[in-house]
């Protein structure tokens, strides 16, 4: 057996599915029931949000690591459900290791990818829903999808602009949807400077991950809860300051 290819696949498997924002112990349990379907006993797991470490141990003793670093990340649900499949199919059939591994360095290609037009939209749109579930009318409606457009350019094309720190660039997001929010309404556009808000606002809120930080304290992965609840309560800071920040500016003119 050559434990290091072996470890490789392993690691890259729970990489992948730590990148597409799996629970802790989806991501131990997986990794962990792929290395003991090709006869590994007894192997360590441990991961946290931004890091992954599986070893094992040889039949001489020899302890072999390997350890990834895990970057900022989403949730990509495609992705999740694919690792997912691909690890059962990898521990029913146990195929040889250099087919697993091209199975396993294949999945990021095999997720579809939506165009930035789509994507976009898509940022128009959920906000437009939201409206009237907040009571808003018609109008409200419209101005909650052109807020949504605003947010989804600063979000997909402010990069370079705001930089990459996910606190400033929430702040920067939520302060432009509550200024032009108030800005429609004042216009005339709009009826509610609240609904249009808070509509526009819920495409920022970090809602997979507080329930991901809730199903983990729930699984014992206290650390990583508590971690993933930190970064959540940072978001909906950086929400919070930014649409007061967006509001105040708004009302100086």
């Amino acid at each position: 057996m050559d434990y290091e290819k072996l470890l490789n696949m392993a690691a890259e498997l729970g990489y992948q599915l730590m990148y597409s924002g799996a629970e802790i112990y989806r991501v131990e349990e997986s990794a962990r029931r792929l290395l003991q379907a090709y006869g590994v006993e007894a192997p360590e797991v441990f991961a946290i949000p931004n890091c992954l470490i599986v070893s094992v141990a040889t039949p001489e003793g020899q302890p072999v690591t390997r350890m990834r670093r895990v970057p900022a990340h989403g949730t990509d649900i495609e992705l999740l459900e694919r690792c997912n499949s691909l690890c059962r199919r990898l521990c029913a059939q146990v195929p040889p290791l250099d087919e697993a591994q091209a199975a396993v360095n294949a999945l990021p290609d095999a997720i579809p990818r939506y165009s930035a037009r789509l994507m976009l939209l898509g940022y128009g749109v959920a906000p437009a829903f939201f409206a009237p579930l907040f009571g808003g009318g018609l109008r409200d409606t419209g101005c909650s999808f052109f807020c949504g457009l605003a947010v989804g350019l600063c979000l997909l094309y402010g990069g370079k602009f705001i930089g990459a720190n996910g606190f400033f660039r929430t702040a920067v997001c939520s302060a432009l949807a509550a200024f032009l929010a108030l800005a429609l309404v004042e216009a005339g556009l709009g009826e509610s400077v609240d609904v249009v808000t808070i509509a526009t606002l819920m495409v920022l809120v970090p809602g997979v991950a507080l329930t991901n930080a809730m199903r983990e304290i729930m699984a014992g992965d206290t650390f990583s809860a508590l971690s993933r609840t930190a970064d959540a309560i940072l978001v909906a800071s950086a929400i919070a300051l930014g649409a007061a920040a967006g509001q105040a500016l708004g009302g100086f003119f």
